[in-house]
């Protein structure tokens, strides 16, 4: 009824992680750098990348909010007494379907986010640069 999501506290950590995992997806996992990717290729990044963000933001969110769960089963309880009541597994309870539910919204968001940049041919920031001993491992394989 405030009007503030209770997932904003999380949405830096969301754009930062998944940054940081296209980040290293093009550096470690893509065998070429992502100037040399299609379109599809690009967006396929995108995908795990914000997929590998949303189960983040799932499993650093999940004990809190289970306790809010518990909160609002119990209103006249207090934080400790609803952390103490669940326990240590109890705040743990239904992450599982969270991360396929989280991870699967998050990757579709930036997958329709970046095909949106796609299709309008909005700018894109540039590709980080190949390591280069990826460089050197690509030249020896040709």
């Amino acid at each position: 009824s405030s009007g503030i999501n209770a997932e904003w506290p999380l949405r830096p950590g969301k754009f930062a992680c998944f940054e940081r995992t296209v980040e290293l997806l093009y550096k470690y996992v893509v065998p070429k750098p992502r100037s040399d990717c299609g379109k599809g290729e690009q967006l396929m990044v995108t995908f795990i990348a914000g997929y590998i963000a949303g189960v983040f933001c799932a499993i650093v969110s999940h004990p809190a909010d289970s306790i809010v769960s518990k909160l609002n089963a119990n209103p006249g309880g207090g934080v400790v007494s609803a952390a103490k009541e669940l326990g240590l597994a109890g705040c743990w309870k239904g992450l599982g379907p969270r991360i396929i539910m989280i991870g699967t919204l998050t990757a579709l968001q930036w997958f329709i986010y970046d095909s949106v940049k796609v299709a309008f041919r909005l700018p894109r920031p540039p590709p980080p640069e190949m390591p280069e001993s990826l460089k050197r491992k690509l030249a020896a394989a040709q």
